[in-house]
Formats: C-alpha cells, sequence, structure tokens
C-alpha cells in the first residue's frame, strides 16, 4: 500500500537492516478504546506491506484505552517500544515494552508507566547522553498543569524503571509562536506533545516537539545551547506550521534526512507524510515537497 492509504498519527520509522519499519498510533481507536500497535514494512519508503501487530493485549496488560505514539528504539541487542497508554484505575503515562525483532511481539519490560503515577503524561521517547546513560524524555500533559511542560528522566540501565527525578526542559508557552488551545473540558492551556531528539553533524543537540501555531498543529524544534540533554533550550524556528505534527527524524539508506509527520491533524483522515529536510545554520530545515506520495 502508499502512505495515502494508512491512517495513523505519530508516526516513527526504525531504519534496520536495510528496511523501514513504520509504527503510530492507530488512526481508528486513538480517542477511546484500544488494543494494540501496528507495524508497516518498506523497502523504498514507496510501497508498504502491513499492517502487521507488532503489540496486542491478551487480557492481562493494564491499560484499555489511549494507546499513543509507539517509538522503537535498539539498546543493548534488543528492541525497545516507548508507548503511551491510559486505564479508568490510573494516569496515563509511558510503558516501556521489549522485543528480540522490530516486527514484535512487543512484551511489557516496565512495571506499569514509568513516568510519576501521580502526573498525566504522554509521549515518552529515548535519549542516551553522550557518556551512554539512558534516559526517558516526555511531556507532562497541558491538561493537567496548563503550560505543558517536557521532561527529561534517567532510566535504569535495563529501561526498567526510573533513575532519578524528572526534571522540567521547558514549557510550551516559551516559544513565542505557541498559541493557547481550549480542551473539551473547558480549560485553556499550551500543549506540549511528541519531544524527539536529533544531533547534527557539527554536534547541536535538537529536540523536535509539536504544539499549536496559527497556523494549526505544528512541527517546532528547540536548540540545546550546551549540547546536551540539561539546556538550556533555545526556541527556534518551526519546521512545519500547516496542520501537521508529532514527527522524527530518520536517515535513508541513500543518506537523505527525512521529517515524518502525520497531517492533517484530523480524526480519519490523518497520513505519515516523509519531507526532505538538511541541516542548516545549526537547525534543521525542510528541502522539498514530501516524498513516498500520490
Amino acid at each position: 500500500m502508499r502512505l495515502s492509504d494508512i491512517n495513523l498519527r505519530d508516526p516513527f520509522v526504525l531504519v534496520h537492516e536495510g528496511r523501514y519499519y513504520l509504527y503510530g498510533t492507530r488512526g481508528p481507536t486513538c480517542w477511546g478504546p484500544a488494543t494494540g500497535f501496528d507495524v508497516y514494512v518498506s523497502a523504498d519508503l514507496e510501497e508498504w506491506a502491513g499492517p502487521v501487530p507488532c503489540f496486542e493485549n491478551d487480557g492481562t496488560f493494564w491499560a484499555d484505552r489511549n494507546y499513543w505514539a509507539p517509538e522503537i528504539h535498539p539498546w543493548r541487542g534488543a528492541f525497545y517500544m516507548f508507548a503511551t497508554f491510559k486505564s479508568e484505575t490510573r494516569h496515563r503515562g509511558t510503558a516501556i515494552l521489549r522485543a528480540d525483532s522490530p516486527m514484535g511481539p512487543f512484551v511489557p519490560w516496565s512495571d506499569g508507566p514509568v513516568t510519576p503515577p501521580d502526573w498525566e503524561c504522554l509521549d515518552g521517547t529515548f535519549f542516551a547522553d553522550a557518556d551512554g546513560r539512558p534516559y526517558m524524555v516526555f511531556c507532562h500533559e497541558w491538561i493537567q498543569i496548563g503550560d505543558g511542560a517536557i521532561c527529561a528522566m534517567p532510566l535504569t540501565e535495563d529501561l526498567r524503571a526510573p533513575a532519578g527525578e524528572p526534571v522540567v526542559m521547558f514549557h510550551a508557552s516559551e516559544a513565542p509562536w505557541c498559541r493557547s488551545k481550549r480542551h473539551s473540558s473547558g480549560m485553556v492551556g499550551y500543549v506540549t506533545d511528541g519531544p524527539f531528539f536529533w544531533r547534527l553533524a557539527d554536534d547541536t543537540l535538537l529536540c523536535l516537539w509539536a504544539s499549536y501555531s496559527e497556523g494549526g498543529y505544528t512541527q517546532a524544534q528547540a536548540r540545546s545551547l550546551s549540547g546536551g540533554i540539561e539546556g538550556p533550550w533555545e526556541q527556534v524556528q518551526p519546521l512545519f506550521m500547516k496542520d501537521g505534527g508529532h514527527g522524527m527524524i530518520f536517515r535513508s539508506r541513500e543518506g537523505q534526512l527525512f521529517l515524518v509527520l502525520h497531517s492533517p491533524n484530523e480524526h480519519l483522515l490523518e497520513r505519515p507524510r516523509f519531507y526532505p529536510v538538511e541541516e542548516r545554520d545549526g537547525l534543521l530545515a525542510l528541502s522539498a515537497s514530501p516524498a513516498g506520495e500520490e
């Protein structure tokens, strides 16, 4: 199938042994009860095989709704899924699952969410610092704190549990382009979604994240002034401001950098879209039209 046939949010691409593995939030079950995640596989970024379930709740898993934003990260010879889940009795949070193959099956690895149990959290991603220390970076939700935050928390070496307390990297309102959003409950606040890290050839560390601007859902980037996860973080010009976001960066087999995000940000219409990007003046910038589309 083509990308235009795939309805998913929060796309994530793993490049492994010459193939591309695409994961994301299932569009139809995004906002309610959910049971799992799928993987699509391609050799050329144009034709995709799937969906193949890579995690399915067998009835024993703790969460039954809001299965969001699976990311797959290789670590110490295995593959780890960082994904968001929620149940009626537990706050939304990111849990970690493990598999021996990018195809899964992924099985629970952490004891429930790794994020703080009394926080509403989402969109955990993996980061290893210059010394190889593992971290999870995630969003503390705006619906709980008003001004959404992106936080960093060290993990144990086996990625099973926290190894320290979370620290705020930055808040959504620090971006001058960011606009407030009204929740269905009536509250108004500033959204943080989808952190992801990319280190440029000149060693600049960028954090991609998403929120809302005057153009709708927006793919943002922030730059670490120290070169490390501790920041401070400078909010810079967004990558995409036309109702698309929750993106990540990957390098193709030919060496081309791509941004993949979902757009439009509308239920059942979301599609993964690939944009060639380039490193320019210490940032990432779009370089051409979407790839892999009809």
